[in-house]
C-alpha cells in the first residue's frame, strides 16, 4: 500500500483523535523519571495491568532518589503482579546510577540513557520522545504492526532496519510525542478481533508474524521463570525462608513439582541470588 507522508499522517491522527486511548496516567506527565518507570513496566505487560501498579509505585517511590534508597524487598513488593521481576531490579539499579552519576536527574541524551541498567535503544528513545518531545525514531510491537501492515503487506521477514527507515520518513516532527501515542494506539487496536475500522468486521492476520524478529512467547505457567517467580513470592510473604520449606512447597505443587529435586531447585534459588534478588542469611534465604 502506498502512502504520501501527508496521507499517512491524516490516517493515523484522524483515527487517534476519535479512537485513541484516554486516561493513561503516563501520558499526563513529561517527568522523565515517571516516563522511565512507565516504559519499564510496560515491557511485555498489558496496559490494563500496569495502570494501578504504576500509580501505586510512584506513590511509594516518587523520585529516583527514593527508589535508589529503597530496599530490594520493598521494590519487589510494589512490583508484585507485573511479572518479569528482573525489570524491577534493573529499574532500582537505574535509579541508583541516576542518583550517583547524574545528580538525581534522568539524563537527556541517548548515549547517557543507554548507560542505565536495563535500558536499550527503544526505551532510551521513548524517554526522549515522551519526556522532551524529541523527533527520534523507535519501534515497538504495536508500531511494528502498523508499518508492516501498511508498507510491507506482501513481504516476509521484514527487518526492523527496513521498518525504521519508513518510520523516519513518516515521522510527524511537529509533535512526536502525540504521533507515537497515535501509532501505538492504532497498532494495539489492530490486534483486536474487531479491527479494521470503520467496519470492524474482520480480524487481519497478525502482521508481526512477517517480522524477521518475530518470536512466539513461551507459556509462563510451568516454566522455569514461573518457578523463579514462585520462590520470590514465598520470600516476599515470609521475608526469610529455609531451603527445605521452599522444596516442600514445590513438592506439593502439581505444576511446579518438576522443579522440586534438590539439585534443580537449588540451582534456581542460587540463580536468584546471583541476579541480586535474594541473599543467603545463615541457613535461610531472604529478599535483599
Amino acid at each position: 500500500m502506498s502512502f504520501s507522508v501527508e496521507k499517512f499522517h491524516k490516517l493515523i491522527l484522524c483515527w487517534y483523535r476519535t479512537h485513541g486511548r484516554r486516561g493513561l496516567p503516563w501520558r499526563k506527565t513529561h517527568n522523565p523519571y515517571e516516563i522511565l518507570v512507565s516504559e519499564i513496566m510496560l515491557q511485555q505487560t498489558q496496559v490494563e495491568r500496569v495502570i494501578s501498579k504504576y500509580r501505586n509505585f510512584l506513590k511509594k517511590f516518587p523520585t529516583a532518589k527514593k527508589l535508589a534508597r529503597a530496599g530490594t524487598f520493598e521494590v519487589l513488593k510494589e512490583w508484585k503482579g507485573l511479572g518479569y521481576n528482573r525489570r524491577a531490579l534493573y529499574l532500582k539499579k537505574a535509579a541508583e546510577k541516576i542518583v550517583n552519576d547524574f545528580g538525581g536527574w534522568v539524563p537527556k541524551t541517548e548515549a547517557e540513557l543507554l548507560t542505565l541498567p536495563g535500558i536499550g535503544q527503544y526505551t532510551a528513545r521513548a524517554i526522549l520522545a515522551f519526556s522532551w518531545n524529541r523527533p527520534v525514531v523507535f519501534i515497538e510491537t504495536n508500531i511494528r504492526r502498523v508499518f508492516i501492515h501498511h508498507f510491507f503487506p506482501n513481504t516476509k521477514k521484514v527487518s526492523d532496519k527496513k521498518i525504521s527507515a519508513v518510520v523516519a520518513q513518516m515521522l510527524w516532527k511537529k509533535d512526536p510525542r502525540v504521533w507515537y501515542w497515535a501509532l501505538m494506539d492504532y497498532g494495539a487496536d489492530m490486534a483486536k478481533a474487531r479491527w479494521d475500522r470503520p467496519h470492524r468486521a474482520r480480524k487481519i492476520p497478525n502482521p508481526n508474524k512477517k517480522s524477521a524478529h518475530y518470536v512466539r512467547q513461551s507459556p509462563f505457567v510451568g516454566s522455569r521463570r514461573h518457578a523463579r517467580s514462585k520462590v520470590l513470592e514465598l520470600l516476599l510473604k515470609k521475608k526469610k525462608i529455609r531451603f527445605g520449606e521452599i522444596r516442600k512447597f514445590f513438592q506439593s505443587d502439581a505444576v511446579l513439582k518438576k522443579y522440586a529435586s534438590q539439585k534443580i531447585l537449588f540451582e534456581i534459588v542460587c540463580s536468584l541470588e546471583r541476579d541480586g534478588f535474594i541473599a543467603k542469611n545463615g541457613s535461610a534465604w531472604s529478599a535483599r
